[in-house]
């Protein structure tokens, strides 16, 4: 499991071992995480932690262009820079190059009453601090 915590909001993430093997290793390599969370310019209700050229080589696993609220995607770069979407509602991934799909690796399993507020503040107060951990639970 993994805990998100942007200020008060807390979240708590399943990863997708079973369906994402490669990509929750990998993105176990990042934790802890501190970062910044910002209003995803092209995919709709959704935030995204930019990773600039960062190289994470991995397969296609999981992937969907339209992840539901929650569903954390991870994208391996190419089109567009390595990054993290965060979907808090309707969202469709994509960049200035059109679709892109991103790997399903968590998904949000407590606070998604939580998730509307997240999409005001990264909409309307610019970004906000990010913290993500692995909590130890199952």
């Amino acid at each position: 499991m993994l805990t998100i915590s942007v200020k008060d909001l807390v979240f708590k993430a399943r990863l997708e071992t079973e369906v994402a093997p490669v990509t929750v290793a990998a993105f176990q390599r990042l934790l802890p995480l501190r970062s910044k969370i910002i209003q995803a310019r092209w995919s709709g209700e959704a935030g995204w932690i930019p990773f600039g050229t960062l190289e994470l080589d991995l397969p296609w696993e999981n992937a969907t262009v339209y992840p539901g609220a929650g569903e954390l995607l991870l994208y391996r770069g190419g089109y567009s820079e390595t990054e993290i979407l965060f979907p808090y509602g309707r969202t469709r991934f994509g960049s200035t190059m059109g679709d892109l799909a991103g790997n399903h690796f968590a998904t949000v399993t407590e606070g998604r009453e939580k998730l509307p507020e997240l999409g005001r503040r990264v909409l309307w107060e610019g970004a906000q601090e990010i913290n993500i951990e692995e909590s130890g639970e199952a």
